[in-house]
């Protein structure tokens, strides 16, 4: 393969997406545990619910603040890699961008600071709609980021000036709720709130390894598996759903992804092979006969990638085997999910033991899966990047290879040195445990008596 720049500029593109998409869906996910964790210490009285806040949140500001820095590099890419591309479309996509922005990051920023240092400043039903508007906020982001690269990918309500071939926008409400945006922004909501699921339990099980229990221990893991179990089989049927929308609008990207290669009325699902392109053929191909009926509510032929131009198939193998890996990772976090739960029932959930062991490393199966998942998703859409109108090739900026291969070798080793410590870190906090001891009380801080701050802040404190 020779590394031009165009292929250099999507692996640095692809690079800082992996990257990034880890934080935001973690923070998501995190944000709906904060919001219910002190929701349910508010209705029960319950101090335990307190203390998993409280230990939660300072990973959510970390977590939040690496998200946040490493997507502000994604946004300066569409100038200097893919200037083509935000010029012929950023009329649309633009647009859907600045309203995450306006709606989402503002609400976030605001209330973010009552969330993690009002704790003693503001009343608890305050502080409560603090955690609610950034949890809310979170959701508002994906969606308005959701809507715009769904478009992407099942481009409806635009036309194109004929004179600069440019994208415009002839209905808004088409654009934004576009074929493809609801099933994949409830699928990667989901995704968000397991992948969170997966790390709370991974933390709380080497907490119960290392001998570290204690009630909210407990309760983390018992949350945590109850939402797996919860939401995994809701994820199977967003996927589903995601899916013969993609069949509908992207039949190669489907294509791609089952390993089809000959057209015909039934086809089978294919648990694993080795696609050989060049061939046109799977190696060491072990099926099961006949299950699309079962799969995808057509009476058409599915179509195989023969189907399809040489140069408008996706590439064969990362779009097959990523689909592979992420159901294979759903599957084994609802396994986890259905084994804690019945571990609480059984009142063994606090007694170390084989599913301690598993759950630590299915600590990461979450992000392994939103990953895998943006790569069936992203490189299934090749070859282009307005799928069926803008291809990937025309859509990028008249850069060196060398500049790009450079800039990429520097992303990768700022971003290690980012990912390496602030995870670390991350992961010290997460699996540390909790003091024996509830928390501590408020400290007062020393203001003059009968002033201003004095009175509002006493009034906060006491209610």
């Amino acid at each position: 393969m020779e590394f031009d720049a165009l292929i250099l500029s999507r692996l640095q593109f692809a690079f800082v997406v992996a990257f990034h998409i880890m934080f935001p869906a973690f923070t998501i996910g995190l944000a709906a545990f904060l919001a219910v964790a002190e929701g349910l210490w508010l209705f029960t009285k319950k101090e335990v619910f307190k203390r998993l806040y409280l230990h939660w949140v300072k990973i959510f500001a970390l977590a939040f603040g690496i998200g946040v820095v490493s997507g502000v590099v994604m946004s300066y890419q569409f100038g200097t890699n893919w200037a083509v591309f935000s010029d012929k479309a950023g009329s649309v996509i633009g647009p859907l961008l600045g309203y995450e922005v306006l709606t989402a990051f503002f609400l976030e920023a605001t209330f973010l600071g009552v969330m993690l240092f009002g704790w003693k400043r503001v009343g608890p039903t305050l502080h409560f709609v603090a955690t609610c508007a950034v949890a809310i906020g979170t959701s508002i982001s994906a969606f308005w980021i959701l809507s715009a690269n769904s478009w992407m990918q099942t481009p409806v309500g635009f036309d194109i000036d004929p004179e600069t071939g440019n994208f415009f926008a002839t209905d808004w409400w088409a654009v934004i709720f576009n074929p493809s945006f609801p099933s994949r922004y409830i699928h990667m909501m989901l995704a968000a709130f397991i992948t969170t699921a997966a790390v709370v339990l991974a933390a709380g099980a080497y907490q119960v390894i290392r001998g570290r229990v204690t009630e909210p221990t407990r309760w983390q893991i018992r949350m945590a598996s109850g939402t797996l179990l919860l939401l995994m089989p809701l994820q199977i049927w967003a996927g589903h759903w995601s899916g013969e929308v993609a069949h509908h609008y992207q039949p190669a990207k489907v294509a791609a992804m089952e390993g089809w290669w000959e057209t015909s009325d039934v086809q089978g699902t294919i648990l694993f092979a080795i696609p050989d392109a060049e061939n046109e053929r799977n190696i060491a191909e072990i099926m099961i006969p006949g299950t699309s009926p079962y799969l995808f509510n057509t009476d058409e032929p599915l179509q195989g990638l023969n189907a399809f131009p040489e140069d408008e198939r996706p590439p064969v193998f990362p779009v097959f085997w990523s689909f592979r890996i992420m159901v294979g990772a759903g599957m084994i976090m609802l396994f986890m999910g259905g084994w804690g739960v019945a571990l609480w029932a059984m009142k063994r959930i606090e007694k170390p033991g084989l599913f301690h062991w598993l759950a630590v490393p299915s600590g990461v199966l979450g992000f392994v899966a939103v990953i895998t998942g943006w790569i069936v998703a992203e490189v299934g859409r090749q070859p282009y990047t307005v799928y069926g109108f803008l291809r990937t090739e025309d859509s990028i900026s008249p850069v060196v290879p060398a500049a790009v291969a450079t800039s990429l070798i520097v992303f990768m080793v700022v971003y290690a040195i980012i990912f390496t410590a602030g995870v670390i870190y991350m992961a010290r906090i997460a699996t540390r445990g909790f003091d024996d001891d509830p928390t501590d009380p408020p400290v007062r801080e020393h203001r003059a008596p009968g002033s201003a701050l004095a009175s509002v802040t006493d009034k906060a404190e006491e209610a």
